[in-house]
């Protein structure tokens, strides 16, 4: 599914940075880990048990019989999502249908683990916020880097924590907040940040700045903000900064990351699904079973293991 040279490759990324004009954190500075999932903080699901029979395949309540339909946002961003010069349609940046990228190889083993093949899979096109919102749902599970928090977790269902994240700063290279090496040193700088996210949680109530934050409906609002100087830094998790970096602002740098809280505080990436479905616990015992052999952290080093390694700030 996943053949293609990887964006870390320079090669793709000369590629990327010729051919797109814009786009859209782990429990240490080195290559990403993967706590046992038991240790996610996830919301209450269904009382329904993952048992053999509830979690066939003739019993899940699917949006579409004989398909499992998997939700993520348009573009749909490298690393998460393989680079292709042309997507399947309607599909922009990223292919989710290829299987590469974190989260497509992740979707694609998930499927597998609940009794899927690959042609059984379909995705959709869920806007970041959308997937979190109260309401019925489209799509039977959502894949988007959505970090587990207790107010989404009021809404709808969020799975096992699949991919243990940090916040970092992406600035000019060039700029002030470049040689910043503590949070403190942050502290006097404009940030932005995409609404709705941890990242900019983080900018709030860790590094507490002393200028208003400016809230961006995208990445690419932010990141083009960044560029033209009306903020001085951006807050996003650490996979992405490398992309950001490496492709849309080629003039940035990481400044650094923030060492997350290890054991049940530590921030996650959860499958999003319609509150108390059925098919949450079946979701949950998969995540479970893919970090227990080995499968889930394969996946995390093949696709991530060369985007971890930033300078942690201090105090």
């Amino acid at each position: 599914m996943h053949t293609t040279t990887r964006l870390g490759g320079l090669a793709l990324i000369a590629i990327l940075a010729a051919a797109c004009t814009s786009a859209g954190a782990t429990a240490s500075p080195s290559a990403p880990s993967e706590p046992p999932a038991s240790d996610a903080p996830s919301a209450p699901a269904s009382e329904a048990p993952a048992t053999p029979e509830a979690c066939a395949r003739e019993s899940l309540p699917l949006v579409t019989p004989d398909t499992l339909t998997i939700g993520t946002d348009n573009p749909a961003f490298p690393p998460y999502f393989e680079f292709s010069d042309s997507p399947t349609p309607p599909w922009e940046l990223g292919d989710p249908t290829s299987g590469g990228g974190f989260e497509g190889a992740f979707a694609y083993a998930l499927a597998e683990e609940l009794g899927f093949s690959p042609e059984e899979v379909a995705w959709t096109v869920v806007p970041f916020n959308n997937a979190f919102a109260p309401g019925p749902k489209e799509f039977d599970i959502d894949i988007n880097q959505v970090s587990y928090t207790p107010e989404r977790a009021e809404n709808v269902d969020m799975s096992e924590g699949y991919y243990f994240v940090n916040q970092s700063v992406v600035a000019a290279a060039d700029s002030p907040v470049a040689s910043a090496t503590s949070i403190a040193d942050l502290k006097e700088y404009r940030f932005g940040a995409q609404v709705g996210t941890t990242s900019y949680d983080t900018i709030q109530n860790v590094i507490a700045p002393t200028t208003e934050t400016s809230v961006y409906d995208t990445n690419d609002d932010a990141i083009e903000a960044l560029k033209v100087g009306q903020i001085d830094a951006i807050v996003v998790d650490l996979p992405t900064a490398f992309f950001i970096t490496a492709v849309q602002f080629e003039e940035g740098t990481i400044v650094g990351q923030f060492e997350s809280p290890e054991g049940a505080d530590a921030e996650h990436f959860s499958v999003v699904l319609a509150k108390d479905s059925p098919l949450t616990p079946c979701v949950d015992a998969a995540i479970t079973a893919m970090a227990s052999d080995g499968r889930l952290e394969a996946i995390t080093q093949e696709w991530l293991s060369d985007r971890a390694d930033a300078p942690v700030f201090q105090p």
